[in-house]
């Protein structure tokens, strides 16, 4: 029987369990993280830098109040995010909020350390208006600062807030090289990979001559596509420096695309003679891909009008399938023009092939040169081939050395922004999939795996059949709706099932 006296212990005791709870939950903190990437989770990453953290770090998160719901959400997964680091970090991290819109003064302090407003859609009653928001931090240890000016919500706060806090806590950069003098991009035509390696990375140029060869405080040595024939002495530099323990990236181009002449030609420079030595073979060809971009094409209409048609390009392919491997872990699409294939001709045993890229199920090659037709009609016996190896990673016994690395990608185009009116924004994995093999060849633990780590884009495989297609599409719509009618029906069967089974029950009275 249950009494007062049962119902008050009862009260009493679910107080105190939720005082508990509050104060364990304030010493520590945890949550469970059910997505596919651990998007909600930190990283090892962000736990070796906050790891290693030897003074405070503060930061201040300049956040406006009152804000519609889902910009609100951002501010408070921050928060969270500030709450997880502050105890990871052992109290080396401390954070403060301040509302720059409570009054002119605050505004003027936030605009005046480069935090600057942006404007938001706000809805009321039944009107859309514009309101100023600040959605910003300072990350600050002792005299050096970094400014977060918009925090994204997502992922991308980790890897903003990391990055942060490595570049203004690491103490020496290990110095990259970008290989000039053969008619290779500068680095202002680089702008998002140089943006990318600033964070870790203490970046300069270097020329080789017949009388200087590559320094020996460079970790690794970058070429990006070079266009000139490179002279002989070039390549005993080279097997110099691996025989030092550097480390070479390289994204050369075996074959350029001109489309403003509608041909593709042989690019020629020495590197790929060099490469087959190591055992890989850049081959004399452009690989097609059911998975590619687009190109406009102009098309005149009924009315006389002349209208720009995107039309899907195969040799532009659209790179999806990767290995599980550090440098491309994390990445989902890389668009790399006029690409060619890689053939392994393994010269030593004890050398490692991993191929990091391959293209899709139905791909295929095509011998230079090429004269590229925009109208052609593509079939499916076009693409008789799969899984064309596009990128590289080798370890081992290079040039007699062991322990030597080396990462070699059959595109250069993939990385340059280009300069002036000319320049490009690139899609982020093409800048990830660069700077994570840079990481990789520096034997540095830091940020790779941040900087692709969230979810991006899950398109349908083009090389499915349109019907198959269209299955996969509805059922995407109609498994949920079904799902819940089938459980409606479970439910209500169950409950019928019991008040039929109570209502043939009878009872005896005593």
């Amino acid at each position: 029987m249950v009494t007062r006296k049962k119902i008050q212990t009862s009260l009493l005791l679910l107080v105190l369990i939720i005082i508990l709870v509050n104060i364990v939950s304030n010493r520590f903190f945890f949550r469970l993280d059910f997505t596919s990437d651990q998007r909600y989770s930190l990283s090892q990453a962000t736990k070796d830098i906050l790891n290693s953290l030897d003074e405070p770090v503060t930061v201040t998160a300049y956040f406006s109040e009152n804000l519609p719901p889902d910009i609100e959400r951002v501010r408070t997964d921050f928060k969270d995010l500030l709450v997880e680091y502050s105890n990871r970090s052992n109290g080396q991290l401390v954070y403060e909020f301040v509302n720059p819109s409570e009054n002119e003064e605050s505004e003027a302090e936030a605009q005046q350390k480069g935090i600057s407003p942006i404007m938001i859609n706000v809805r009321e009653r039944d009107q859309i208006k514009q309101q100023r928001a600040y959605l910003g931090a300072i990350v600050q240890m002792g005299e050096k600062k970094e400014i977060i000016a918009l925090i994204q919500p997502g992922a991308a706060m980790e890897y903003a807030l990391s990055t942060s806090i490595k570049k203004i806590s690491i103490s020496v950069k290990p110095k990259i090289a970008l290989l000039q003098g053969s008619g290779e991009p500068t680095l202002s035509s680089l702008q998002q990979f140089q943006a990318s390696l600033d964070v870790m990375y203490d970046i300069s140029t270097v020329e080789l001559t017949d009388t200087s060869g590559i320094p020996d405080n460079i970790k690794t040595l970058v070429i990006i596509s070079p266009k000139d024939t490179m002279p002989s002495f070039y390549f005993n530099y080279l097997d110099e420096y691996i025989n030092k323990g550097g480390r070479i990236f390289a994204a050369v181009n075996a074959a350029e695309g001109i489309l403003n002449e509608g041909r593709g030609e042989e690019v020629y420079t020495g590197l790929n003679d060099w490469f087959k030595e190591k055992g890989i073979e850049i081959e004399n060809n452009m690989v097609i891909d059911i998975n590619c971009g687009n190109v406009m094409m102009r098309q005149q209409s009924f009315g006389g009008f002349v209208m720009n048609t995107p039309v899907s390009f195969p040799y532009l392919p659209i790179i999806s399938n990767f290995a599980d491997h550090p440098i491309t872990k994390g990445l989902e699409s890389v668009l790399m023009p006029f690409v060619s294939s890689i053939k392994f001709t393994p010269k030593d045993t004890s050398v490692v092939f991993i191929p990091l890229a391959v293209t899709s199920e139905k791909a295929g090659v095509q011998p230079l040169p090429i004269y590229f037709n925009v109208t052609k009609e593509w079939t499916q016996s076009d693409f008789p081939l799969s899984s064309i190896p596009v990128a590289v990673a080798v370890e081992g016994n290079l040039n007699g050395t062991a322990g030597g690395k080396m990462v070699v990608i059959s595109d250069g185009d993939f990385l340059i922004n280009g300069e002036g009116q000319n320049a490009r924004q690139l899609q982020p994995d093409n800048i990830s999939l660069a700077v994570n093999a840079i990481d990789w060849l520096s034997d540095d633990t830091g940020l790779a795996e941040l900087r692709t780590k969230g979810v991006t884009s899950r398109p349908i495989d083009p090389s499915l059949e349109d019907g198959t297609k269209t299955m996969l599409k509805y059922l995407n719509f109609l498994l949920p709706i079904l799902f819940i009618i089938g459980y409606g029906i479970v439910r209500f069967q169950i409950k019928r099932n019991i008040k039929n089974k109570l209502m043939q029950t009878s009872y005896v009275q005593q």
